[in-house]
């Protein structure tokens, strides 16, 4: 059974891997419309978003996260002079979020906006340079499904504990019950030996009514 679960990660992950490809776009930061480069994810933010700060803290890397109730950039990552050799020999700002994909949880799409000293990078990109960036979206996908399956396991793992709690408390339950149910049998035999007992006085005052008849 675990190894038939396996190779069902396994193989939903290979899938993946062939569909999720990366692609140009637009997002809303900074008050403006700017162009980025977005990737598709079949798994929730939390997974995907793990992914990204995961690969950029193995290069060093820790994000400044947009924040405030009224801020309209909340939820953006900013890697800020972050040097990632596969995408260039230069520092940039690499500005991330990770949104559910309309109304599902369980389907993401990642914005990237790369900026430097605040001006938007991507129409200085050529060709090749804008693949190198795809390609680095791309490489995200492993780290997502590692990510996702983290994720299922505490899922599970929880789901194990809460079914071990409420079963201690079935047992608690069947221990209060015996408890009661040994009391009640006791409570019982102690009631018929009182009811005998009645019964017997009971009797003593009806034959001295008889006897007084007499």
């Amino acid at each position: 059974m675990k190894q038939l679960f396996l190779s069902l990660v396994v193989l939903l992950g290979f899938q993946v891997l062939l569909s999720a490809q990366a692609y140009e776009g637009t997002t809303e930061y900074d008050k403006k419309k700017q162009p980025a480069f977005l990737i598709d994810y079949p798994y929730p933010p939390e997974a995907v978003e793990n992914a990204i700060i995961k690969r950029m803290g193995k290069l060093g890397y820790k994000s400044k996260e947009e924040k405030g109730l009224f801020n309209k950039d909340k939820g953006f990552r900013n890697f800020r002079n972050a040097f990632i050799a596969d995408i260039s020999a230069d520092a940039m700002d690499y500005i991330m979020k990770v949104e559910s994909k309309g109304r599902k949880s369980e389907a993401s799409v990642i914005y990237l906006i790369i900026q430097k000293d605040g001006n938007n990078m991507k129409s200085t990109f050529d060709a090749a340079q804008v693949e190198k960036i795809k390609s680095f979206l791309n490489g995200l996908q492993p780290d997502v499904v590692a990510e996702n399956l983290e994720l299922d396991i505490i899922a599970q793992e929880e789901a194990v504990s809460k079914a071990e709690k409420k079963l201690r408390g079935l047992k608690d339950d069947q221990s209060d019950l015996e408890k009661k149910l040994k009391n009640n049998q006791e409570d019982q035999r102690n009631t018929e030996k009182e009811i005998e007992a009645k019964k017997n006085a009971l009797d003593a005052l009806k034959s001295k009514r008889v006897m007084d008849k007499t």
